[in-house]
């Protein structure tokens, strides 16, 4: 018979392991797509080697399996003389990747703003920075804000594997429990609703942060 009462009695270990998932959601997504946003408008608008060089890093981050990355960065830096602790190689990894993924749908966005709505802003004397920021970006994001929040909670489930290298998320607690209880199946359940609520806490809440506080409710719809 099912006995989830086992495991449900290490509550504090899951309680922790969901907050460090959770920090490093916030960490990642918060970095990653700022770093998504200047590589998209690398792809979009830069010049010959910067275009070069941010084409590769999406590429590579895009066509390799994201647990030989984190083995790289955990397991290879060292070689360089770099060490990071697991969470902050978890975090890393987690950064690039998203920076990676979002970077192609912040350059869909950004080329699909119509050529007319630069025109208007040059004519209004503003410079390059100022049409990005407050022309181009903001209706961009509005257009690809639902394909960012998925590849948010993709991030966040994908963190899951970061309990590779003992970094001590969810995953990592739920694995831990099953070691100690020998309830697998109960231990797995509880892990996979807790991954199934924080990906809906996390949808709900950036599809209602998103337009208040980065591009406006209306910015991403066309008249």
């Amino acid at each position: 018979m099912f006995d989830f009462t086992t495991v449900l009695q290490q509550w504090p270990l899951l309680l922790s392991g969901t907050l460090i998932t959770l920090v490093m959601t916030l960490i990642s997504t918060f970095l990653g797509i700022c770093l998504g946003i200047a590589s998209g408008w690398a792809r979009a608008n830069g010049r010959g080697l910067l275009r070069l060089l941010v084409a590769c890093y999406v590429e590579l981050l895009r066509n390799t399996p994201y647990v030989v990355q984190l083995f790289f960065i955990f397991f290879g830096l060292p070689v360089l003389g770099i060490h990071l602790s697991a969470i902050e190689a978890s975090t890393l990894s987690l950064v690039l990747n998203l920076g990676a993924y979002t970077s192609e749908i912040v350059r869909a966005g950004i080329q699909n703003t119509p050529r007319s709505q630069i025109e208007a802003a040059q004519s209004l004397a503003l410079d390059p920075w100022q049409i990005f920021t407050r022309v181009v970006l903001p209706p961009a994001l509005g257009r690809v804000w639902p394909s960012m929040i998925s590849q948010v909670v993709i991030i966040m489930l994908g963190s899951a594997v970061c309990s590779q290298i003992s970094t001590q998320e969810l995953s990592y607690a739920a694995n831990l429990i099953a070691s100690r209880s020998f309830r697998n199946f109960e231990s797995y359940i509880v892990a996979t609703a807790i991954y199934l609520l924080l990906a809906i806490a996390v949808r709900q809440f950036l599809g209602w942060f998103g337009p208040r506080f980065i591009f406006g409710p209306q910015t991403g719809k066309r008249s």
